[in-house]
């Protein structure tokens, strides 16, 4: 895999997990219904376990 392509595919990751731990800040404060909230935490779900087992290695984990 080329270096711009693990970029790449680690700033959709990142952004999965920001789009999972933002709206919950959001429905804490009352400022997002729990039905959005639901969706946009499958979406970041999604993204994040569809993308990160591309870019991340065993040995990046300490195994």
């Amino acid at each position: 895999m080329t270096s711009t392509a693990k970029r790449i595919l680690q700033l959709i990751s990142y952004f999965g997990l920001a789009i999972s731990f933002v709206p919950a800040l959001l429905v804490f404060q009352g400022m997002m219904s729990k039905d959005t909230y639901f969706q946009l935490l499958l979406l970041g779900m999604l993204l994040w376990f569809s993308t990160a087992i591309l870019w991340i290695k065993p040995d990046n984990l300490g195994g």
